[in-house]
């Protein structure tokens, strides 16, 4: 299944909430952990670290 959403981020470390105020999810902080790429596990959304800082 496709993500709703594909966010680029220039950290490996991000946080996601949702997107919707007061009707997204609780903030979890999410850690790529050297894949470059993690979904949430509330909403699904995929971020993906840009290849350009991939290498620092």
């Amino acid at each position: 299944m496709e993500p709703p959403e594909i966010i680029d981020v220039d950290t490996p470390t991000v946080a996601c909430d949702g997107g919707k105020g007061p009707l997204g999810h609780p903030r979890v902080f999410l850690n790529m952990e050297g894949k470059g790429q993690i979904d949430c596990p509330y909403c699904g959304r995929r971020f993906v670290l840009k290849q350009d800082t991939a290498a620092e």
